[in-house]
């Protein structure tokens, strides 16, 4: 039975000590990020704190597979930075352990990480994704909490602006009302002296008291024919009372209004789905060409049936038409050339419209299958992270949070900038879905291939004194070059 070494235990111990304050640390951050984003949704709305809670989970959630790459980085290049400082990394080579032996025990619990980001990516983040943006929609869509502010327009309520100059105790004054509620051309206008304002026990409306005001209304729709004069109505009232709508209760959507979205599915739905499109598309495709040949090329008088076998002895000269066109008199080639430029009008239309339905499905399939590639894409940038982040810890030998903090920002950022740009670029089908969703795998796979070479031949990379030394030694060749050309 093979038991763990000290040594494995102590880097082990480590390194995900680091690893969970790293990786709480990213989505800290992160959902901060995410949260200023969607500040605006989120403020004045009145959402209690188990609604709130609920959507920093979901959140927090759906974060994970961004923060674990950048989690995995910075673990990696903090543990062996200190090793190297510390010059226990120095120790361990001197005894003959060589690195690839030291991160042993960390390639594979990395590779387990791998395993479970994945199974979570596939499992977990769907249902995540799919309660927080439902969430998030009904949160957006709740009616702002009633604060009406002192001295500027009030707009949460819909299709009604309320300006109030001031309050006391309650009690609402010098109160101006825009209700555009039928229309901007069917305004009404209400001026109050002062009011109060509440809402409805079920909560569904906005009763609004007003006292001693006038009302001014346009009646547009009464508008007699042939009347330059539009009709209004003036009200002056001691008390009146208006009732708005105002739905200030928190009511969430069904969640399966996001349940064909690519976010909310697995490798199985998305799959099962992008060859459902498929099958659609090819049918369309199919029966566009169909319609294109038979009803529009070959619409004249020849048959597409005739054409299309080229075993027969069939005189194209007969149906060439230029010579017909030039046997036509003057009236006959202007009444043909003005068909001719409706069919071609009417050819254009028809391939913009082919054009909208095969684009939709495409773009529907271009989303699933950039989703379906993302599941492994991330996994495996995890194992490329590590595997730059341990070896680049190994050859700069510098832990803490300083320069490993801004070189794991760096990389990330790279990685970042170079994976967005091929999502758009597999979503706009510029490039297949597996090319778009690999490219940030593709450019820092050899990047981590070529640090663990160096790490492990302890070559040192960032040391200043070896590029001064490789600058001085080009020099010397220079100099040696031009002295032997004078010398001649």
């Amino acid at each position: 039975m093979v038991f763990i070494k000290k040594i494995d235990l102590y880097i082990l111990k480590r390194f995900f000590t680091l690893f969970v304050m790293t990786f709480l640390i990213v989505i800290f951050i992160l959902l901060m990020q995410f949260l200023w984003k969607h500040f605006a949704d989120l403020v004045g709305k009145g959402i209690g704190w188990d609604v709130l809670a609920e959507f920093f989970l979901y959140a927090a959630m759906t974060l994970v597979p961004l923060a674990l790459p950048l989690a995995l980085l910075l673990a990696s290049l903090m543990t062996f930075g200190n090793l190297g400082e510390n010059f226990e990394l120095t120790a361990m080579k001197s005894a003959g352990i060589s690195l690839f032996r030291i991160i042993r025990p960390l390639i594979i619990s990395v590779s387990l990480i791998v395993i479970a980001a994945f199974f979570f990516s596939d499992n977990v983040l769907p249902k995540s994704q799919r309660n927080m943006y439902t969430l998030l929609f009904s949160i957006k869509h709740k009616s702002p909490e009633l604060d009406v502010p002192v001295g500027e327009f009030y707009s949460g309520i819909n299709g009604v602006n309320l300006y109030v100059r001031s309050k006391e105790k309650g009690l609402l004054k010098d109160l101006m009302i825009y209700d555009f509620s039928n229309g901007f051309n069917n305004a009404t206008v209400i001026v109050a002296d002062s009011g109060r304002i509440q809402i409805t026990g079920d909560k569904k409306y906005l009763l609004l008291t007003l006292m001693n005001g006038e009302s001014f209304e346009n009646l547009r729709e009464q508008k007699m024919s042939g009347s330059n004069h539009i009709p209004y109505r003036r009200e002056t009232f001691a008390r009146k009372e208006v009732l708005y709508d105002f739905d200030s209760d928190f009511n969430r959507y069904d969640k399966s209004l996001l349940q064909d979205r690519h976010v909310s599915k697995n490798i199985k739905e998305l799959s099962h789905s992008i060859d459902s499109v498929k099958l659609i598309i090819e049918e369309r495709s199919a029966s566009q060409v169909q319609e294109m040949l038979q009803y529009r090329y070959f619409s004249g008088g020849v048959s597409w049936e005739i054409l299309s076998e080229p075993d027969k002895n069939i005189d194209i000269k007969k149906y060439n038409s230029d010579s017909l066109f030039l046997k036509l008199g003057k009236s006959e080639m202007e009444l043909a050339v003005n068909q001719a430029k409706e069919r071609a009008k009417s050819m254009l239309e028809k391939i913009e419209y082919n054009k909208i339905m095969l684009g939709e499905p495409q773009m529907y399939i271009n989303q699933h299958s950039s989703e379906w590639h993302k599941k492994f894409a991330l996994s495996f940038a995890c194992l490329i992270f590590f595997f730059i982040g341990a070896p680049l810890g190994a050859i700069i030998r510098k832990g803490g949070f300083g320069f490993p903090v801004v070189i794991s920002v760096l990389m990330f950022v790279i990685y970042y900038i170079i994976d967005l740009t091929g999502y758009k670029m597999a979503r706009e089908n510029i490039w297949e879905a597996y090319q778009g969703m690999w490219l940030s795998s593709a450019i820092l796979l050899p990047i981590g291939v070529f640090l663990t070479y160096k790490a492990a031949i302890d070559a040192t990379l960032f040391s200043p004194e070896t590029y001064v030394k490789m600058i001085n030694t080009i020099k010397t060749k220079i100099f040696g070059v031009f002295k032997t050309r004078i010398g001649k």
